[in-house]
């Protein structure tokens, strides 16, 4: 296994100078001149994002919590968790309940953070940080303006199935789906 990234690491790159070159409301993109551990210089273009928390939410009948959203980059629909935006100084787990209520309308009596992925690291920043969420009570969805989706629930056997056979390719639903799989039945 390879060694966590410390200030010695000698694989690492040193930013000499950076810019902003795009600044959107969700994404800003920033170009970096670095020093490379031969000493060479490289640019390097990457995606800063605010991250993001995904919840694997269970029911006590075994049934995983899932929604069926249009994602346009793609254009098409996708079968995924429930997942969202960390707000600016919003706690993790805050987000997490906040976004599984909004989108599916459930409230989780537990939670377990099971963990944290990096969904593209050749050019972003971003990171998702995975929950697990049970004792589940339906208290009704309040999606976001201009947020559509439906909510759909089945068994982790179906979803793993769903995640073989290609009907899953969303790479946060397939990581919390692994993190989460030593807790479900």
């Amino acid at each position: 296994m390879s060694r966590p990234h410390t200030v010695d690491d000698p694989l690492s790159e040193h930013t000499l100078q950076s810019e902003r070159v795009f600044d959107g409301v969700l994404l800003k993109v920033s170009r970096d001149r670095v020093r490379l551990p031969d000493g060479k210089e490289a640019v390097r273009e990457y995606v800063r994002h605010p991250g993001a928390v995904v919840v694997v939410a269970a029911s006590a009948d075994g049934q995983l919590v899932f929604e069926r959203q249009f994602r346009y980059p793609l254009k098409r629909s996708f079968l995924e968790l429930p997942a969202g935006k960390i707000d600016a100084g919003e706690v993790i787990l805050d987000c997490a309940k906040r976004e599984l209520r909004e989108e599916t309308g459930y409230e989780a009596a537990e939670w377990t953070h099971l963990g944290v992925m990096h969904p593209c690291i050749g050019y972003s920043d971003e990171r998702i940080e995975v929950f697990l969420a049970r004792g589940l009570t339906q208290v009704g969805r309040a999606l976001d303006d201009g947020e559509f989706l439906e909510v759909l629930q089945f068994p982790f056997a179906e979803a793993v199935a769903a995640v073989h056979d290609g009907r899953i390719t969303d790479s946060k639903t397939i990581t919390a789906l692994f993190l989460a799989s030593p807790f479900l039945d």
